[in-house]
């Protein structure tokens, strides 16, 4: 029996996997905060980024099948160096990334169980989540895509009702923000500065070639999958989107309980009205989890795999023996994302509660940041191995000639590029600079990178040992 037909992933858990990982709920109410203008920077994103983003990953996921994704293109592309840099920041960002997640699912189950619930129960939740997170991607890759799959489903439920809802509430009581040309037109205000949050949540669709010898038929499923699934992640951005700004006016989008607060406008505070935020919020929360399963399970294995060469240190590359699952990746996440937890709580305690959306950002925007910085190597990696390794077949090519693989790139580069700007400097458009938020974002930017160089300069002199230097 050939190793694809062994694989248990085929077209749909492919899609509803990348759905899983690129469709978020969490981050909505910000994309929301953009105003009107957000319905316009979502289909300028789809038309100038997330169309040649995915034609770029259908080519290179189809042309170099495996387990490392990103990490094994740009490593062929430029060697282990680079290769190193690149897993370090794909991986490490998901234990970075999850605490802003877990505390986004505290303060939600906060405001519709527990109004009273203090800081730190709602910590100890988050930390509850994370190793629920890690038990569930240690188990058996069958466990994980079952959540995968699940979650899947419910963020489609999620983002239908909030549209629909929006729909209905704006029929009843009047659409809460004006959607002229005018309003809809983009604008470089203030509110720019969530504008990375829409490339951010669009990334990922790349994800499902780290999965590998799970694919029942990489060749075909792959770019049928990435097609689907980038159709149907940014109808549904679209359509939620508009349902929140229906209902609700763009000053009162909360970036925590915003989505809680947007079901209970729709709604209201009757029977049926508690019944429907229970239950679809409640739904939002299972798709907090089933978003750090997707991205714990893609992540960590390409991190595995980089550390069995011995480009990452060792204790990553423990493999489950029995369900080959990298739980060493794993745990190093939980434990790196139980820390920065931990971090928030005191200095959320220090500064004070009100303060909370403000120190979730930053914690989010470091995280980003961090996510966002494999895409500038994946790129250029396109257009290398385009043109240095001719000879590896492509059952799919980016169409044209390598002048537009240069201009696709060049493109797709501008906007993580501008992604990463306006995350570290959100109103620099508007000529101000909010120091007290740029400084810490920077620093953790650059304090993991440099913990990325120090294991860079650790890989060298295992690799050096084995006889195969870094390049």
């Amino acid at each position: 029996m050939s190793e694809e037909s062994t694989g248990k992933m085929g077209l749909m858990s492919l899609t509803l996997f990348s759905v899983s990982a690129v469709l978020v709920i969490d981050t909505l109410t910000a994309s929301a905060s953009l105003g009107p203008s957000a319905i316009t920077w979502w289909l300028i994103t789809l038309v100038l980024f997330v169309i040649p983003y995915g034609l770029v990953s259908i080519e290179l996921g189809t042309a170099y099948p495996g387990e490392g994704g990103i990490y094994d293109w740009v490593k062929r592309a430029y060697g282990s160096r680079w290769a190193v840099r690149t897993t370090w920041f794909y991986w490490i960002n998901v234990a970075l990334w999850m605490p802003a997640v877990y505390i986004m699912f505290a303060g939600m189950f906060a405001e519709m169980f527990m109004p009273d619930l203090g800081l730190w129960p709602q910590i100890a939740i988050c930390v509850v989540l994370t190793w629920i997170t890690i038990w569930i991607c240690n188990k058996s890759v069958d466990a994980g895509v079952w959540v995968v799959n699940a979650g899947a489903a419910a963020k489609i439920i999620v983002i239908a009702v909030l549209g629909v809802g929006g729909f209905v509430y704006a029929a009843k009581n009047g659409v809460a923000n004006e959607f002229s040309m005018t309003a809809m037109v983009p604008s470089f205000d203030s509110a720019l500065g969530f504008l990375p949050v829409i490339v951010f949540n669009l990334l990922g669709f790349e994800l499902i070639a780290t999965m590998g010898k799970e694919i029942k038929n990489a060749k075909r499923d792959i770019p049928a999958s990435i097609f689907l699934s980038a159709a149907l992640v940014t109808g549904l951005y679209i359509f939620g989107t508009i349902g929140i700004l229906m209902a609700m006016p763009v000053e009162e989008i909360g970036l925590v309980a915003g989505l809680i607060a947007t079901l209970q406008k729709l709604f209201g505070t009757g029977a049926f009205g508690n019944f429907m935020v229970y239950t679809v919020g409640t739904l939002a929360l299972f798709t907090f989890v089933s978003n750090m399963v997707t991205w714990t399970m893609g992540a960590s294995r390409a991190a595995m795999e980089a550390a069995q060469t011995g480009e990452l240190p060792a204790l990553v590359a423990k493999e489950d023996p029995t369900h080959g699952t990298p739980v060493g990746a794993n745990n190093i996440t939980g434990v790196v994302s139980t820390a920065v937890i931990v971090i928030y709580g005191f200095a959320l305690t220090m500064l004070g509660t009100a303060t909370g959306d403000e120190l979730f950002w930053t914690v989010f925007a470091f995280s980003s940041c961090i996510f966002l910085l494999p895409y500038l190597f994946m790129f250029p990696a396109h257009i290398t191995l385009r043109k240095h390794d001719a000879a590896t077949p492509r059952p799919f090519k980016v169409p044209g000639g390598m002048g537009m693989q240069y201009f696709i790139a060049a493109v797709c580069l501008l906007f993580v590029g501008q992604a990463v700007l306006l995350f570290i400097f959100p109103e620099i458009f508007s000529g101000v600079i909010d120091w007290a938020y740029t400084i810490p974002v920077a620093i953790g930017l650059f304090a993991t990178i440099g913990i990325g160089e120090y294991l860079l300069a650790g890989a060298e002199k295992r690799m050096a040992k084995l006889g195969t230097a870094a390049e």
